[in-house]
This record gives C-alpha cells, structure tokens and sequence, in this order.
C-alpha cells in the first residue's frame, strides 16, 4: 500500500505479523537482537542508576564528578589533560568545562597548566581530591562487587568487558 507524502509516494510501513516479525525493506527485525541489547541497556542502567544514588547520598556527586574523580586517581600524578578527559568521559568540551568548574570550586580539583605546552590544561587532584577519589573509588568498588562481580564472576566480568571493548571501539569516531 502506498500513500502520498508531499508529492511523494512512500510505501506504508509493514505492520508486525503475529510473530513479532516485520519485513519490509529487504530486512526483517531481529528480536533476539532488540532483546539482547535491550537487556544490556537495561544491565547497565539499573547499575549505574544504583551507582549514582549512592555516590550522590554519600558524597554529594553526580556520577560524571565522581567518575572524573577515579579516572584522576588511577592516572599518573593524579592529573590528566582536559580533552582526554572529555573525550574518555563523552563530553562535549562545554559540558566538562562546566564539570570541572564544579571540581575545582569544591576544593577537588585544580586546572595546571603544561610548562612545555602552554595551550595543554591539566585536570589535577588536590589532596582532598585524592582522599575523595579513594573513598569514590571504595564504595564503587563495594557496589561492583555486590552488582556485577557476585552475578558474573571474574570470568564473566573479563568477557563482558572485553565485549564492550570491542563495541566501544567499533563505535568510536575519532572524529567526532
């Protein structure tokens, strides 16, 4: 069935048949693989929802802080340059900016400029930072021991995070 669309004719889209099954373009929908990622959303999410809960009940920070917070404490001299940390956390430059604002403001955090490179800004941990980080990075810790390491075990774990490895990396566009 056709239908008319400014000027155009455009065919109708196929319903779906009783099996759940839609054809149409060529290509039919796979529900195993709507399901399946559905169900990873749906891991990740609730995992993360009760990450953030937590971080925001105890420390008072939203998951992106705390998660610049443990990024900052496993790298080296507690500091990282502001785009990789962008670019490592998926913010738009705007948005970290506004992020590390935060950071620094509260006493976490403190811009450095590179001696070598002077257009280079570092994102460094102060030492409340680094006492903040250690407590974030410990109760994370405890949260994906109970949520994901209990379920998945070290075996499960090592395979769904090489799995999202080679999602992410199919995924991420340098470019962008």
């Amino acid at each position: 069935m056709e239908r008319e669309t400014r000027g155009r004719r455009r065919a109708e889209p196929t319903l779906p048949s009783a099996s759940g099954d839609v054809r149409g373009g060529g290509e039919s929908i796979d529900r195993e693989l709507l399901d399946g990622w559905m169900l990873v959303m749906q891991g990740f999410q609730a995992t993360q929802d009760s990450l953030a809960s937590e971080l925001a009940e105890r420390f008072n920070l939203r998951q992106g802080s705390a998660e610049v917070l443990v990024r900052l404490l496993t790298a080296p001299k507690n500091r990282m340059p502001m785009t990789r940390l962008a670019h490592e956390t998926r913010m738009s430059s705007g948005g970290f900016t506004k992020l590390a604002d935060r950071l620094c403001a509260a006493g976490l955090t403190r811009r450095m400029t590179c001696a070598e490179d002077r257009r280079l800004v570092y994102l460094e941990l102060t030492d409340l930072g680094k006492d903040t980080a250690r407590a974030v990075a410990q109760t994370v810790t405890g949260i994906l021991r109970d949520r994901v390491l209990a379920p998945l075990g070290r075996d499960g774990l090592g395979k769904l995070a090489d799995s999202m490895r080679a999602v992410r990396d199919a995924n991420d566009d340098p470019g962008k």
